[in-house]
């Protein structure tokens, strides 16, 4: 049988259109590309079975409530806690039982292209989806905690259908009308709290890159608001914004225009 070439061999093992057989066969192979090749292959292999069994651990709290007969579990997180200037966000999410999107982890730990793409993927399987924003005004008016639990509430009211049970990213919601459960670092260990982050995250940058067009001289689009030496020299040299949190240390001791 004649030997496939290695572009029509590198083309099979891209698309995944082989076998096991065909596979062993190949590692066979004396040609040094064909071997670079598998060697890939299968380095690719080994991590989309990380990715899955990372997925199947950050599906524990769903599959558990889902055990309890709960049909529709919210994920909530949050973004924006730390900055100087600009709202603090929120989002909720219902998944669909069986979404799958391998790869789904804290925003924080995915790079702004994944970010964007996992936002439209999201946006468009979710079974529903709230995304809240308090402003820096109401941030300086209750404390930002209390603006927070605020922008998480507020998130879950736009869902429809309603939750049964939600998931929190570290902060205990009391006036929820279902059973909740806070949980520590919860962007890294549920798929629903992962996929809320990720429209925070994804919403509040975008609203900070919108303010940079009229602030430039803050760096917004960089530093998104949060304190970065730039942030603080311009802070000293030009006051604060409307959009900054004058209840913030650093912000209050600036000369405030």
């Amino acid at each position: 049988m004649k030997q496939k070439s290695i572009a029509v061999i590198k083309q099979l093992l891209e698309s995944d259109d082989v076998t096991d057989t065909f596979v062993n066969e190949l590692r066979t192979d004396e040609r040094k590309g064909i071997q670079k090749l598998i060697d890939r292959y299968e380095k690719r292999k080994l991590q989309e079975l990380e990715l899955e069994q990372k997925y199947r651990r950050m599906c524990w709290y769903e599959q558990k409530n889902y055990a309890k007969s709960c049909h529709f579990i919210a994920g909530i997180d949050e973004a924006g806690r730390g900055p100087l200037a600009g709202p603090v966000v929120a989002a909720a999410v219902i998944l669909p039982e069986d979404f799958k999107l391998l790869g789904l982890n804290d925003s924080k730990q995915l790079n702004e292209t994944t970010r964007d793409a996992f936002f439209e993927i999201i946006k468009e399987n979710a079974v529903s989806y709230g995304i809240s924003m308090v402003s820096s005004q109401e941030i300086d008016q209750v404390n930002i905690y209390e603006a927070t639990k605020l922008a998480m509430y507020r998130a879950v009211d736009q869902l429809d259908p309603k939750p049964d049970h939600v998931l929190i990213d570290a902060v205990n919601l009391e006036k929820l009308p279902c059973s909740s459960e806070a949980i520590t670092k919860g962007d890294q260990k549920s798929v629903s709290i992962a996929a809320a982050s990720i429209l925070a995250k994804v919403t509040r940058d975008t609203a900070m890159r919108q303010l940079h067009e009229k602030y430039s001289v803050y760096g917004f689009a960089s530093n998104m608001g949060y304190g970065t030496q730039q942030h603080l020299e311009a802070l000293r040299k030009h006051g604060a914004t409307p959009y900054h949190r004058n209840s913030f240390a650093p912000v209050r001791e600036a000369f405030l225009r």
